[in-house]
């Protein structure tokens, strides 16, 4: 039995590599699965976070022959935000695939929070055959029809010959215009189908030609500048998605006008310059805030005016004439009511504009800004021995030279992590804005690591964030991606004690993850479990040598700070309510 057993192995391996011979020869023409893969590499794609299963297996056969480096995410929900952090960190679009049922219902939260950022995705799932859709097969559901609401677009893929123009056709949806994600669900059987087509090997560019400003439109809003006493410029996410962020510096110190940017913004400006008020809204500084109320001309720049930036909008910036210029024609008087409006390349549209430069010295409006800087900095009240939440950033942001990538998860360290940060580039600060995701931190971080090796990627967490995605410290492990991970540990789901403390008296509704009052679990003794060093932090006297330990750590490593539940994210203006109503202390 045992020489037959051998045999057999034999002749397996004999009929493995004629068919191979065949392959390589001609005679044998690559299927679905493989045409996609072969379509993914002639566009470049490098990187792609994949989580086999039984309607996947011949997409995940073609990757393991393929140049792309495939990482397996130990959730889908992890490969969905690796992707997503992948292209916020480069600009590239991020590619993730699964399976189908469970497999893409999983990447759902991913897709959505891709969607509201608008960050360049294209996800495959695999679905069951043609003949079995709508029949309730194992494992079947209609992923188109769920993500309708939260993709640019989605294809399935019934017709063999449409696989290639399909997924060309994707990545180009999906990096064009307003970028965003675009879903392929691909049956099992078209994978395994053979194309009766070659189609072209080439693409059609990635963005079409991009459309400035009208012609009489930058001399006129030149004009409109000039006259204005108290401008101010508001600058969204749009300004780093559309790499305009030189053009905007070059716009903002020509004109001498101060720029407050939204969250997603954050980095589209340097922080460490004069004209910088950091971010404003919900959490923002008070200054930005202030500046941006009190403007009589606000220029708004790749923005969508979203409620956490402008609290009340029947009060919002209500005395100032507004500008708004969008690559995204329906964000265009959604929200806020535009006096000039103009669909345009924003990139484009601000080279445009800084042929007409003209410096004002706006002395009085620039020195009522620099007053309630220094009335309302953005600081903490020290305690002495007790661990700060804004100590932890301001010690990494110091010990890091304000050159590190930042990767929060959501709550109160993400508005920590954006007030007590300097930022001073684009994709510097990479953030679930639109979505709110928590578990969005690690995977994320994760996946612009092994974007920018070279960088240094910090994931700033919550306990309650992290341990939505714990399980991917296994693909960090098993990736060797040396990746910095800093939890902010306060034993509690920070943001909505927060909300309980102010308009609840404090009455906690399932927020304390507290177990008789023992931090829950041991985040370093989980890392450990992992193969990945960590370290404890409780004072304010060890927390620079940990920081220092960590990042001259040669691999991943984890800091588990203890510090203040008691703390709030200040300043605050409730939900729903002006800059008039913000909460200083």
């Amino acid at each position: 039995m045992k020489n037959l057993s051998v045999a057999n192995n034999n002749c397996m391996q004999n009929f493995f590599d004629i068919m191979s011979n065949y392959a390589s020869s001609g005679y044998i023409s690559a299927n679905g699965a493989q045409t996609a893969i072969n379509t993914l590499e002639s566009l470049g794609v490098e990187l792609c976070f994949a989580y086999p299963g039984a309607a996947s297996v011949e997409l995940q056969q073609a990757l393991a022959n393929s140049s792309i480096r495939t990482i397996l995410p130990r959730h889908e929900q992890g490969g969905a935000f690796a992707a997503d952090g992948y292209a916020r960190a480069t600009g590239k679009t991020g590619v993730c695939m699964t399976t189908s049922g469970p497999g893409a219902t999983n990447l759902l939260t991913g897709i959505a929070d891709a969607f509201m950022d608008s960050i360049p995705m294209v996800i495959f799932t695999g679905q069951v055959d043609l003949n079995q859709i709508g029949t309730n097969a194992f494992q079947e559901v209609d992923i188109i029809g769920m993500t309708r609401p939260v993709v640019k677009h989605s294809f399935l893929i019934t017709d063999i010959d449409k696989v290639e123009p399909a997924i060309r056709e994707a990545f180009v949806l999906a990096q064009s215009g307003r970028p965003g994600p675009v879903l392929i669900d691909f049956p099992k059987d078209i994978q395994k189908q053979i194309p009766t087509v070659k189609t072209s090997a080439s693409s059609r560019p990635l963005r079409p030609a991009p459309a400035g400003l009208p012609e009489s439109s930058p001399r006129q809003l030149a004009a409109l500048i000039h006259r204005a006493k108290r401008p101010c410029i508001y600058a969204g996410g749009g300004i780093i998605s559309g790499s305009a962020a030189t053009e905007l510096l070059h716009f903002a110190e020509g004109n001498n006008i101060p720029v407050a940017t939204s969250l997603m913004g954050i980095g589209a400006f340097p922080e460490n310059h004069r004209l910088a008020l950091k971010f404003f809204g919900m959490h923002g500084s008070y200054y930005a805030n202030r500046a941006v109320d009190e403007c009589d001309l606000l220029l708004v720049f790749g923005a969508r005016f979203s409620d956490r930036s402008t609290g009340d909008s029947r009060r919002f910036a209500a005395g100032a004439k507004i500008v708004h210029i969008d690559i995204d024609d329906s964000e265009i008087n959604k929200i806020v009511r535009a006096d000039f409006k103009f669909h345009a390349d924003i990139r484009m549209a601000l080279s445009q504009l800084n042929e007409h430069l003209e410096f004002q010295e706006r002395r009085e409006w620039l020195e009522r800004i620099a007053g309630w800087k220094a009335v309302h900095p953005l600081a903490c009240r020290p305690d002495s021995g007790v661990l700060k939440a804004q100590q932890v950033i301001a010690a990494l942001n110091r010990h890091t030279d304000s050159d590190a990538v930042i990767v929060p998860g959501v709550g109160q360290h993400q508005m920590w992590a954006a007030q007590f940060y300097t930022y001073c580039r684009p994709r510097q600060f990479l953030t679930s804005g639109g979505l709110g995701s928590m578990g969005f931190g690690l995977p994320a971080a994760m996946g612009a690591k092994l974007a920018m090796p070279e960088e240094c990627v910090i994931n700033i967490d919550g306990d309650g964030s992290f341990q939505m995605n714990i399980q991917e410290l296994g693909t960090i492990a098993a990736e060797g991606i040396a990746l910095k991970m800093v939890i902010l540990n306060n034993r509690h789901l920070g943001m909505v004690a927060q909300i309980e403390d102010i308009f609840y008296r404090g009455r906690r509704g399932n927020t304390d993850l507290r177990c008789k009052e023992a931090p829950l679990p041991s985040f370093v003794g989980i890392a450990n479990a992992y193969g990945i060093p960590g370290r404890d932090v409780w004072s304010t006297g060890d927390l620079d040598a940990a920081i220092a330990e960590m990042l001259a750590a040669p691999g991943p490593f984890l800091l588990d700070c203890h510090i203040e539940y008691r703390d709030h994210v200040l300043p605050m203006i409730p939900a729903g309510k002006s800059c008039r109503e913000i909460i200083l202390s």
